[in-house]
């Protein structure tokens, strides 16, 4: 097999498809409000235990709101929580929420691609089907998936009591 044939390099290499640093707050803000048992949580609460700007939180959340994901409430004593079970919460949706394209190579842009070979490239072909293989991966994953080591990553937090929840009616866990 050729230097490029062996598929086992890409992990070596770090190859790998990249999402916005504004989708990974996104699916952060989930995952904090899916171990948050009890209560509301704000921003300031999540920006302190992820050290992460405040500001770009506030964006976040807002379009979490915005799609549902979420609820918010305003004023004193206000704060956010999942607006579903996270068993209901798709991370495949969150993520294409939150990204504005798959554009992973510039061909990919219509508008604005420059490169002389896009209409007879066969590579484009190839990436659009690893674009979508890439979300359909996603797709296939609930928030509930995501917090299955609840204990762990509650415990990677200041501020997060977990108390023991009841597995869900109808679904085996092994």
């Amino acid at each position: 097999m050729g230097y490029f044939g062996d598929a086992s390099r890409l992990e070596d290499t770090g190859a790998r498809m990249q999402l916005t640093l504004y989708t990974d707050y996104s699916l952060r803000v989930l995952i904090y409000l899916g171990l948050k048992d009890e209560g509301l949580a704000t921003i300031t609460e999540i920006s302190d235990n992820y050290d992460i700007s405040r500001n770009h939180l506030v964006k976040v959340v807002h379009n979490l709101s915005n799609n549902g994901f979420i609820h918010t409430v305003r004023g004193k004593g206000g704060g956010m929580r999942l607006a579903f079970a996270p068993e209901d919460i798709n991370v495949g949706a969150v993520v294409r929420s939150t990204e504005n394209n798959f554009n992973i190579v510039e061909c990919f842009d219509r508008e604005n691609s420059t490169c002389p070979i896009t209409p007879v490239c066969a590579l484009k072909g190839a990436l659009k089907e690893a674009s979508r293989n890439f979300i359909a991966v996603l797709d296939r994953y609930t928030l509930a998936d995501v917090l299955i080591n609840r204990d762990e990553l509650a415990a990677s937090f200041k501020s997060i009591k977990i108390h023991e929840k009841p597995p869900v009616s109808g679904v085996l866990h092994s």
